[in-house]
């Protein structure tokens, strides 16, 4: 699966539905050879067929459930086997629980599948990647984080709360990457409030995403395609982007001591070098 015509390779967590799938369509029109990565294997084969009716071309598709890390370790050994290079990962998978729920791994669900697994996966791909963009959130505002204890909101557990914090972890992350891995740029974004599958499981969430105003996945996916496409010198590595726009996130969200700490504590939370 080595890729020999010099296309780009856009590899795309949480590409089955969503902004994640938007995504994958527009970049494929675009002419890149598009990977997708998902839990539902169903869904990801619904999706391969939407990539490939708009672009003639089906994509490759791999399945991972991210609140299992070896589901991860494995994602990662495969694409290094399938893939010399990835000039683009887009860490865009993402789940929120209206209940407060520990993995397999013995981590609350919205901090190990929004950030510690695609933490683990840029790390173990990291000498593969030549561009990361991170789905952030608006609701980092709500986040409490605290690298020290990673669970702390299973115990007074609060949905968006604990959401936000995976979101939070999320912008600090892209920050400290671009700190750490100079040689690649790093970018998080806001997608807006997007009509998905996103919390259908939950039905105060699906409650709620039926009163507020959304957007499209295509109008939530369009600033992640763009910042895939960005000359990185128009750019600032590390940062923060809402429609297509720089924005500065919450202080708390800016701060490098708390994005250090983060590192070495989700570093050591997952097993790889801090």
């Amino acid at each position: 699966m080595e890729d020999l015509t010099g296309r780009r390779i856009v590899v795309v967590t949480g590409a089955s539905s969503g902004i994640g799938l938007a995504a994958a369509v527009d970049l494929a029109r675009r002419g890149d050879q598009v990977v997708l990565v998902g839990r539902d294997p169903a869904r990801l084969q619904a999706a391969a067929e939407q990539v490939r009716e708009a672009s003639g071309e089906r994509p490759e598709l791999f399945r991972a459930d991210f609140a299992v890390l070896d589901d991860v370790r494995r994602l990662a050994g495969k694409l290094r086997e399938a893939y010399d290079r990835i000039d683009v990962l887009a860490n865009n998978a993402g789940a929120i629980a209206l209940q407060p729920l520990t993995t397999v791994d013995g981590f609350e669900l919205s901090i190990q599948a929004n950030h510690l697994a695609p933490f683990l996966l840029s790390n173990l791909l990291r000498d593969r990647i030549g561009r990361m963009v991170v789905t952030a959130s608006g609701a980092h505002r709500s986040g409490v984080l605290d690298p020290a204890d990673l669970n702390a909101a299973l115990r007074r557990y609060r949905p968006m709360q604990a959401y936000g914090t995976s979101k939070q972890a999320n912008i600090l992350f892209t920050a400290e990457a671009a700190r750490r891995w100079p040689e690649i740029p790093a970018y998080s974004f806001h997608p807006g409030v997007v009509r998905s599958r996103f919390g259908n499981d939950n039905r105060l969430v699906a409650l709620g995403m039926r009163i507020l105003p959304l957007r499209s996945p295509e109008k939530g996916a369009e600033t992640l395609v763009w910042l895939a496409n960005q000359d990185p010198e128009r750019l600032v590595t590390g940062g923060y982007h809402v429609d297509r726009r720089l924005r500065r996130p919450l202080p708390r969200a800016t701060d490098p001591q708390l994005a250090a700490r983060l590192w070495t504590a989700s570093a050591e939370a997952v097993g790889v070098a801090g």
